[in-house]
């Protein structure tokens, strides 16, 4: 795993992702570890972001590396014209390890095949999202005891969804059984059906909010309105799904309700109090996960 970039999730085999939950779980009981002091770390986000960055950032500091970068495209010498290449080429002299979100699917490949360096992906597009993907697991795993013979409800933006889309592929080597709730126009993309019928792994389609008394997870996405070019269709389903609290009554006492964040309408306030929301939880283990993706890659654990 030494020296290896994250691009997607499937780049890292079940076992590896078992030791990064380990790891991650090491980090949460010991949460200052200054092992990186001798590392710098290059954090580029080339659109906005607010737990991504700032868990990494924390991430960062709490192993003792110093980070340096750009949270705005703007102040870089994008605005000149220095292609994205360029870009990877030149801070990859800089640093031990770039982290990198960008709004073009396929992005974090191209940048980690002309970089120096290992790199993160911290986002492309509507294409992957591995480190999410990863809490997410540590998530899962920390609530429920297991990974194994789940049933997961992924509800809202399966289209665009990264979140949702590495998750899916990261939960196939634990023999899952998936609930898609989605419009029509929202739905789970066929080429991700076609990888659970490859895999054996049992999924079933819907477009209401029901049959959630079957689930161990619920995971709720927002709609995001920066992936649609057409805004009369972000209209029409922006509120399509929104899990309040009378919902959860009938649910398993284990169940747990997760979201990447930000939420917009899809949850209500009054799920928060309940003991079965775990989003805020989750975002909390996100700076523990990416402590341990990086010690790992830079060869530390």
């Amino acid at each position: 795993m030494k020296n290896k970039s994250l691009v997607s999730i499937d780049d890292y085999s079940k076992e590896e992702i078992l030791h990064i939950l380990k790891v991650s779980s090491e980090f949460e009981n010991n949460k200052i570890q200054p092992l990186l002091r001798d590392k710098v770390i290059t954090s580029l986000f080339f659109e906005p972001s607010t737990r991504t960055r700032l868990s990494f950032d924390t991430a960062i500091n709490r192993l003792g590396a110093r980070v340096i970068g750009f949270t705005d495209s703007s102040s870089s010498s994008t605005v000149k014209g220095e292609s994205l290449k360029d870009t990877i080429k030149m801070v990859s002299y800089y640093s031990d390890l770039i982290v990198l979100r960008h709004p073009l699917e396929g992005s974090a490949r191209y940048a980690a095949e002309q970089s120096d360096v290992p790199v993160i992906n911290a986002g492309d597009g509507a294409n992957q999202h591995p480190t999410q993907t990863l809490l997410d697991l540590y998530s899962i795993k920390q609530t429920q005891g297991t990974l194994e013979n789940l049933t997961i409800f992924l509800i809202g933006d399966l289209k665009y969804g990264r979140t949702v889309h590495s998750l899916l592929m990261a939960m196939s080597h634990f023999n899952p059984t998936f609930y898609f709730v989605a419009p029509e126009e929202m739905r789970m993309p066929k080429e991700y059906r076609l990888f659970l019928d490859k895999k054996g792994i049992k999924y079933y389609e819907q477009t209401k909010m029901e049959n959630l008394d079957k689930g161990d997870i619920l995971y709720m996405t927002r709609v995001q309105k920066e992936r649609f070019s057409d805004l009369i269709e972000y209209e029409r389903v922006k509120n399509a799904y929104i899990l309040r609290n009378q919902m959860l009554e009938n649910t398993k006492e284990t169940l747990r309700v997760l979201h990447p964040l930000p939420r917009v309408n899809e949850i209500h306030t009054d799920v928060d109090s309940n003991p079965k929301a775990y989003y805020f939880k989750q975002a909390e283990n996100g700076v523990y996960v990416r402590m341990g993706i990086i010690a790992a890659i830079l060869g530390i654990k």
